[in-house]
């Protein structure tokens, strides 16, 4: 990826690092690390800085999960929510997707992933007993599945289902406005909103 004896260490370090992240190949993470070389002290010391705030001061939401700097996070405190309706999705950039439609008006619950047996993901590893503590109070009425229309997100579904069934508790799957294979986060707000508004029961 670099040259060890062409390059200063702290640069091929931080291409290193750059490199660790999803998305960044070895070349954007020697242009993101010569554009740092270049820019000046300060910018570089403000994203440093950013990062360094959002892993101290960055919380899971107490009550759904999302990230928050404050728990509950806002959408938690808000009174005008639905608290009958518990839409549960795979991560917190799902929520940021689903609120651009501006069509749902209830409450959520992040998993943080989905059961993958192949990548040694089970149930456990997922915030389901958290989910399921939410659902003792008899105030929800129905739970959105919101996961990702693939083959992990179609068990993960199918998991919760069977455990929320027996509750009494009506559960909805997102319409098939998504395509199959495809990410919440990268889908555009009419696809979102059709999808919440032809939500079927499981």
């Amino acid at each position: 990826m670099n040259n060890p004896v062409t390059t200063a260490a702290p640069v091929g370090r931080l291409i290193q690092e750059f490199h660790k992240l999803p998305g960044i190949g070895p070349k954007s993470a020697q242009r993101l690390t010569y554009y740092l070389l270049r820019a000046p002290v300060e910018e570089a010391r403000s994203l440093a800085q950013a990062i360094l705030d959002m892993k101290e001061r960055v919380v899971l939401c107490s009550i759904c999960q999302n990230v928050t700097d404050s728990d509950p996070c806002l959408i938690c405190r808000r009174g005008d929510r639905d608290g009958g309706q518990i839409c549960v999705v795979e991560e917190p950039l799902d929520i940021l997707a689903l609120e651009r439609t501006g069509e749902y008006k209830g409450r959520y619950h992040v998993l943080h992933g989905v059961i993958s047996p192949l990548s040694g993901i089970g149930p456990e590893a997922l915030k389901v007993k958290e989910l399921l503590a939410r659902l003792r109070d008899g105030l929800v009425r129905e739970v959105i599945m919101a996961t990702n229309p693939n083959l992990e997100g179609e068990a993960t579904a199918m998991y919760l289902q069977r455990l929320i069934a027996p509750l009494g508790i009506k559960v909805t799957r997102l319409a098939r406005g998504l395509p199959v294979g495809g990410d919440l986060e990268y889908a555009d707000e009419m696809t979102l909103a059709r999808a919440l508004q032809g939500r079927q029961e499981v």
